[in-house]
């Protein structure tokens, strides 16, 4: 129970203000909320999954900057392809070739793939040793901490019309998109 709750309240602080909250807000104005929160729990299944049962294997076999260059042009595009949907209000899972859900598992699993939260992970289960209550942990406190955004998220679409929610969450993308290859930039210089 001391690996669920540790893990748990680690990784829900950590998520906290983290790109992927805002990818759940953005993600939540282009689906429906349901099939968001499956892909999140999906995805945060999986990454915490490989996170505690591979640890480190998996970003030794992968450059992390190759991650994080795939991950940056990715949100760049889904900004970019999120502007020229002019929010007709429906779901269109032919746009990306996946469907909802396979496209926030996707999304997610960029974004999130060598991420702190998920060396938080590895190192919980470094330290606890419980494969199952660091898994559950790190993986009900990433939801928990992506589902805030979502509601967030919510909140804001009932302000301001859903045109310009959609706006401001692709810019959100392409912003986290530029920084992320700036950030590229500035470790090789």
């Amino acid at each position: 129970m001391a690996a669920f709750i540790a893990s748990l309240l680690m990784i829900f602080f950590a998520e906290m203000g983290d790109k992927t909250q805002f990818l759940a807000l953005a993600l939540a104005s282009r689906y429906s909320i349901g099939k968001v929160l499956a892909g999140i729990f999906i995805a945060t299944l999986l990454l915490n999954a490989a996170a505690v049962g591979a640890g480190g294997f998996l970003v030794a076999v992968i450059p992390f900057k190759l991650l994080s260059l795939v991950a940056s042009l990715s949100f760049i595009l889904f900004g970019v392809l999120s502007l020229g949907n002019n929010g007709a209000g429906s779901e269109n899972p032919k746009e990306s070739g996946l469907g909802p859900v396979a496209a926030v598992v996707s999304a997610f699993f960029l974004a999130e793939f060598g991420d702190k939260t998920q060396l938080a992970a590895l190192s919980l289960s470094v330290e606890y040793k419980s494969f199952f209550g660091v898994l559950a942990g790190a993986t009900a406190g990433m939801f928990l901490a992506d589902a805030a955004g979502i509601l967030a998220g919510g909140a804001l679409k009932k302000c301001l019309p859903e045109s310009i929610v959609k706006r401001l969450a692709a810019l959100i993308f392409i912003l986290f998109g530029l920084w992320g290859l700036w950030k590229l930039y500035m470790a090789k210089t």
